[in-house]
């Protein structure tokens, strides 16, 4: 059994208390690491930290999670499905396409700026070029129903009119993710190298509009007219 397999696999013969409080045991454990793998990255982050943090010991954080890059792993999975169900209340397909995409864009740059950490580990997991996502069975089928329903908010707007045809989801996705991602990772230098706070309320709020009006624009069929 590997590391990624003991993430999964559940422990046998505890009571119906004992179950909750193993559940809650593995919760913290994954709080407390999110917190220490954001600041420290991978190779930075210390078990004893986790531990301390979690309020339980190395003992039972090995027990649950078998290893660091084990429970690193764990922690990439988690936060991968934490933004992929905040996207599916975003009811994409409930909406006409324009709105739909709008949503998107707003609810992707949101999300950044309330989570911080999702921008940090991805760093992290970046440096290591993606070997534990890779390890996991779970993370590419979170992601792909969110492309398949961008792609049908995409064919409904070709279909009305609104949008062009042949924009590949997946393309669109990637530049909506880039538009935010670029701005909050780099704030810090952009702001010192032009001069200009571009963390305040109103630069971010600009920056929001920005965006939405680059893809919109992007998607309008008359642009090919």
């Amino acid at each position: 059994m590997d590391a990624v397999e003991r993430i999964r696999t559940p422990r046998r013969g505890v009571t119906r208390n004992g179950t909750r409080d193993s559940e809650r045991t593995q919760a913290a454990i994954l709080v407390a690491a999110t917190r220490e793998f954001a600041q420290h990255g991978l190779g930075g982050a210390r078990v004893d930290r986790i531990a301390a943090g979690a309020r339980t010991n190395k003992r039972m954080l090995y027990y649950y999670y078998g290893s660091k890059e084990a429970l690193f792993v764990a922690v990439l999975e988690e936060t991968y499905a934490s933004i992929r169900r905040a996207e599916k209340a975003l009811s994409l397909l409930d909406v006409d396409p324009v709105e739909s995409v709008h949503r998107l864009v707003e609810f992707t740059w949101n999300y950044y700026l309330a989570h911080p950490e999702f921008l940090t580990l991805l760093n992290s997991e970046n440096l290591h070029g993606a070997r534990h996502v890779r390890k996991s069975p779970n993370v590419r089928e979170m992601n792909s129903p969110l492309i398949e329903t961008l792609a049908e908010v995409l064919a409904r707007g070709a279909r009305s009119g609104v949008f062009r045809g042949g924009v590949d989801a997946l393309q669109l996705y990637v530049t909506i993710a880039a538009l935010s991602y670029f701005y909050l990772s780099n704030n810090q230098t952009l702001s010192a190298v032009f001069g200009r706070d571009l963390a305040t309320a109103r630069a971010r709020k600009e920056r929001l509009q920005h965006m939405v009006d680059v893809v919109l624009g992007y998607l309008r069929a008359d642009r090919c007219a």
